[in-house]
């Protein structure tokens, strides 16, 4: 920024970098807003790699790293509601004026520390408000995204949202269906994995995007189970304790989980453990109790446990407590110990492979996590026992 300073140019600290600073939080990253052009920046930085060079936009690699540097500019129209048409390039203020949200309207000059507000975004930090810069329907019609970034933007901070500026979002609600399914997914993920995550799930519901967002009713009910996850927590564990306060234990888990699948765009994985985090947490709440060690010790083994667990302590802490207390007992006989037996033992022991053999070694396992077996010995009699049950039986049993 010196150098284009030194070159003739105004250059400023833009944005997110120049709020967190104001809120004495520390920036992720640091945006340049510059007078210069971008062939006049690539004079100063011949190196400057553009990725958006039409709408003033460069890189600058300086120092191990990669700095966005951009020309001040207002935008043109807004035909597909998320990128303007074209770009004319301008000055700082008119800058500042197209930009989404008063608090992200802010310029800082670094060489003095001088701050450069234009649209009153100061005033509002210091009132905690979070409102869009000029006519907010004007604001949401260029980009509808700008919808869930106040939803994120003002649980994040803990801002109330400015009452015209919450009035244009639920006008305009439907119209987020033009976004994509990515960013939309991109967004709520965002706001799940924040700690005040039932802050954005509630303002979500009140302003009426959760219908879009999420391709349901709405509803207003209050998010309390997603409030009484700790920090951090799996983003689908997040979703699964919404879906709970949503539509309660009762819902069923395949269909919720499939529908939010699409609206959120969840990939393989994140599906999977929100498919697990909704059956195990239900069934930790209702049959736990009933079950043998065995089946205790390989639940509590699992990889969707922990979560699940998380999920039990938002509906019913002593539920919560109960299953710490006994899986604390179970793990001085270990959870997951070694199998005694591998199918490679059973074939040495003259056994022929085949489709029992999982029937077996998952029987002599059991009998080892209960502890009725410790040694290979005694394991190798029990799967010779199994098999020949099984063999009596014609293998259906």
């Amino acid at each position: 920024m010196r150098r284009l300073t030194d070159a003739g140019y105004t250059a400023y600290l833009a944005g997110g970098c120049v709020r967190d600073q104001l809120m004495g939080n520390e920036p992720t990253d640091f945006d340049v807003a510059t007078s210069a052009r971008p062939e006049e920046i690539k004079e100063v930085f011949p190196r400057a790699h553009a990725v958006g060079e039409s709408f003033g936009v460069l890189l600058i690699r300086r120092h191990g790293h990669t700095i966005e540097t951009a020309t001040f500019r207002t935008d043109g129209p807004y035909s597909d509601g998320r990128h303007p048409e074209e770009v004319h390039f301008s000055d700082a203020e008119h800058d500042a004026r197209r930009r989404d949200f008063t608090i992200n309207g802010l310029f800082q000059d670094p060489l003095t520390g001088r701050i450069i507000d234009f649209v009153g975004g100061q005033t509002d930090l210091q009132s905690r408000t979070l409102r869009a810069i000029g006519d907010p329907h004007d604001r949401i019609h260029e980009d509808r995204l700008r919808m869930l970034r106040a939803v994120r933007f003002t649980a994040r901070f803990g801002f109330s949202l400015e009452e015209a500026t919450a009035d244009a979002i639920r006008q305009h609600a439907e119209n987020l269906k033009g976004v994509s399914r990515e960013r939309i997914g991109q967004e709520v993920r965002r706001m799940l994995l924040d700690q005040n995550r039932a802050v954005a799930a509630w303002e979500l519901q009140y302003l009426g995007l959760d219908e879009t967002v999420l391709g349901e009713s709405n509803l207003t009910v209050a998010p309390t189970r997603l409030g009484q996850l700790p920090e951090p927590v799996e983003y689908a564990t997040a979703l699964a304790a919404w879906i709970f306060d949503r539509h309660g234990e009762s819902v069923e888990a395949d269909k919720a989980a499939k529908r939010w699948r699409r609206a959120l765009m969840l990939s393989n994985a994140e599906y999977d453990a929100l498919k697990d985090a909704l059956d195990y947490s239900r069934a930790l709440r209702t049959s736990w109790p009933r079950l043998g060690i065995a089946r205790q010790k390989r639940i509590a083994a699992s990889p969707p446990f922990n979560q699940a667990l998380l999920l039990v302590q938002t509906a019913d802490r002593q539920e919560f407590i109960d299953i710490r207390r006994r899986v604390l007992d179970l793990e001085k006989t270990g959870l997951a110990p070694e199998p005694l037996l591998s199918g490679d033992d059973l074939i040495e022991a003259g056994m022929t492979p085949g489709p029992e053999f999982r029937r077996i070694l998952d029987g002599v396992y059991d009998a080892q996590l209960e502890g009725q077996i410790r040694d290979p010995e005694s394991a190798l009699e029990l799967a010779w026992l199994i098999r020949r049950t099984l063999a009596g039986d014609g293998g259906t049993d």
